[in-house]
């Protein structure tokens, strides 16, 4: 095995060694090899499920490190783009992700797929013993998470969800939840997450869908519906039937980091209370539901205030003054941070008074800070959970998830995390799950 990758060989070795809970070794294994820097046997191979453009991102981050072997899409103009471009045509093509998954050997797979697919491609990938690397959100529902959650602990595999604020965008983020942790502005007392709206449109036409892409297919566990462009690809965001607005698109970055720092990500955790205080859709609702299907239905405009036992509120809203990122305040003063900037005194004061290692290692699971693949690729040799691992991030997605039930119900909910229900409102629970289409369910 060369001194600097992570080799096929010692992959399986490891594996077979380690069953499903077995630790390797601590240490950081630095990933920084070039793309051919191995003989093609010795190098990981992996699976692109999903390859628009972020899968295709995702992909090619992968790649650099491994070897790509095969390609899904429903789209197969995707698949020919990005064969050609990141396998110069040599990787095999599918547009059903589950041929992939009988193949032996793939190590791991890569899902970037629409939001509604991602738990029934993950799971079904885990059972078939590949460790797995899933773009945000995870998840569609509460009870998808659930399931998710299950089958990683059944099975043992690794796996990263796509969340790269926990470990790029310069670390501000992790300086973030360190400068938090280590009370560098007395106890927290807010803090706002503003992930921006999700845009108005319509009313869309309904068309054939193009001969290149399978619709029925794409529609998957959803309601079967004629095809509209507006709702396939890039747009799918904004329809509930497919995903949950910027709500979980980027409440899946942002109120993640929140309750990371907050420590309230965790099996710690308390009951939550969630106030819609704003909710808007361009569309008439009735008992939840739009009662229009040719328009974007995911809410425009929000605000929830979130209150945690320790009396510390978290607001998510759509809107603010300091623009896109996340402000906490404390007894001692406000920082703000995004993925451009972080600013404010306690920031200011780390130039005389940086953080402690301690705070670095435990934050980072006792790794050296890395990009998001290269943590993945760590924890796939040493068989640990990444940075970014899959119960944490239920527990963010949780969060956001309730945040679309209370303002599609109009009402205020209370959340236990321990018993993962919804404290008495029976009718509020049931949204924890949604009717699957027949031939497309989650099953674990």
């Amino acid at each position: 095995m060369k001194n600097r990758s992570l080799s096929r060989r010692t992959f399986l070795n490891q594996s077979a060694k380690l069953g499903t809970a077995g630790i390797l070794s601590s240490s950081y294994f630095p990933y920084l090899a070039k793309a051919d820097s191995e003989s093609p046997n010795e190098r990981l191979r992996f699976a692109a499920i999903g390859v628009g453009g972020r899968g295709a991102g995702v992909a090619n981050s992968a790649r650099r490190l491994s070897d790509i072997v095969a390609i899904c899409d429903l789209d197969t103009q995707r698949i020919d783009r990005v064969n050609k471009a990141m396998a110069k045509g040599k990787a095999k093509g599918y547009q059903d992700y589950r041929k992939i998954l009988e193949r032996k050997d793939i190590d791991f797979v890569t899902i970037g797929t629409t939001d509604h697919w991602h738990t029934r491609i993950a799971i079904q990938a885990m059972q078939a013993g590949k460790d797995v690397y899933c773009e945000k959100p995870l998840t569609l529902t509460i009870e998808e998470g659930k399931q998710i959650c299950k089958v990683a602990k059944e099975t043992g595999r690794v796996f990263q969800v796509g969340t790269q604020q926990r470990s790029e965008m310069s670390q501000r983020f992790l300086t973030a939840v360190g400068i938090v942790r280590e009370g560098r502005i007395g106890a927290i007392q807010k803090v706002t997450c503003n992930i921006g709206s999700s845009p108005m449109g319509g009313p869309f036409t309904k068309s054939d869908p193009p001969a290149n892409l399978d619709w029925n297919q794409w529609l998957g566990q959803a309601p079967k519906v004629d095809y509209m462009k507006e709702r396939a690809h890039y747009l799918f965001r904004w329809w509930y039937e497919y995903s949950g607005g910027k709500l979980t698109d980027w409440g899946a970055h942002h109120v993640d980091i929140a309750q990371w720092a907050l420590d309230q990500n965790g099996e710690g955790q308390g009951v939550l209370e969630l106030d819609p205080i704003v909710g808007e859709h361009q569309i008439p609702f009735k008992n939840g539901i739009p009662t229009k299907d040719n328009y974007f239905n995911t809410s425009h405009n929000f605000h929830i205030k979130c209150k945690f036992p320790n009396e510390v509120e978290m607001n998510i809203v759509s809107k603010s003054e300091e623009g896109n990122g996340i402000l906490f305040e404390g007894e001692k003063g406000n920082f703000f941070v995004t993925r451009g900037k972080l600013t404010g005194a306690a920031v200011d004061e780390l130039k005389e008074k940086p953080l402690s290692s301690e705070t670095v290692s435990a934050v980072y699971k006792g790794k050296k800070t890395t990009n998001h693949m290269e943590n993945f690729f760590a924890c796939m040799k040493d068989r640990t959970d990444p940075i970014s691992d899959v119960y944490t991030h239920h527990r963010a997605m949780t969060t956001c998830h309730l945040a679309n039930i209370s303002i599609r119900l109009g009402r205020k909910l209370t959340w236990d995390p321990m018993k993962e229900q919804i404290v008495g409102d029976s009718d509020a629970n049931q949204w924890q799950a949604r009717e699957q289409r027949k031939g497309f369910e989650t099953n674990t």
